[in-house]
């Protein structure tokens, strides 16, 4: 039976052991219901199962050189579901990347390093709040 009170988290990177090492991570600290995929197109392919939150990585090119890399799986995550939070992270600790990404509709940026993960539970509980501000913003200007 599935915990409705679980947050449904894809996590996406070609590299497999940061992609386990994260997914434990998420399991040992908090109560969330996690798929994992290394290619952009695994993850396109079941966002039918509108998960809660996406974290991404930039490049996804570890695996398949010609396989989607992290812009162009934002940008299909978006035609998807323009409200789906995504979560972009990468090795690399540039601004214009950051920029680039937040220009595609990523929630936020994180690099990867040791503190990422712990950045990433502070941007999904940021997540969180800003949905339930806004649902609480919205019951109140129905009101009106």
């Amino acid at each position: 039976m599935k915990n409705e009170n679980k947050i449904k988290l894809f996590l996406v990177d070609d590299d497999a052991v940061f992609l386990k090492s994260l997914e434990i991570e998420f399991l040992h600290h908090g109560d969330f219901e996690i798929e994992t995929f290394a290619t952009g197109e695994l993850c396109v392919k079941d966002l039918n199962k509108n998960p809660d939150v996406i974290i991404l990585d930039f490049h996804l090119d570890g695996i398949d050189k010609t396989a989607m890399n992290g812009i162009e799986t934002l940008d299909k995550i978006k035609d998807f579901n323009t409200n789906t939070p995504v979560i972009m992270l990468s090795s690399q600790d540039k601004i214009d990347v950051a920029v680039s990404c937040m220009h595609h509709k990523a929630f936020d940026y994180v690099v990867k390093s040791e503190t990422a993960f712990l950045r990433l539970q502070k941007t999904i509980n940021t997540i969180f709040k800003y949905q339930k501000m806004e649902k609480e913003l919205n019951w109140y200007m129905d009101r009106m």
